[in-house]
């Protein structure tokens, strides 16, 4: 993972989070943050990713504690756009 390193946010448009994917949902639309693509994760939680990374960046501090750090397994899922 490559990180940003005066602020410790990921330079990257996914987030992986200990959410469920209706509060990732609604905590991006609390924030008018457009969803490029959501996928459960197989282990329990989110992949999101945003559709820029000034989004990425606001959404990785909204999440906080949630975001979970290094690798996860995903499946062999297609992840769905989300309009």
């Amino acid at each position: 993972m490559i990180l940003d390193s005066d602020a410790e946010i990921p330079v990257t448009r996914a987030i992986n989070v200990r959410l469920q994917e209706d509060q990732v949902i609604t905590k991006c639309d609390r924030k008018d943050i457009a969803i490029s693509a959501i996928e459960p994760l197989p282990g329990g939680g989110t992949r999101v990713v945003l559709n820029n990374m000034e989004d990425a960046t606001v959404m990785h501090k909204a999440f906080g504690r949630n975001v979970i750090k290094g690798e996860v397994k995903r499946t062999n899922f297609i992840a769905r756009r989300h309009a």
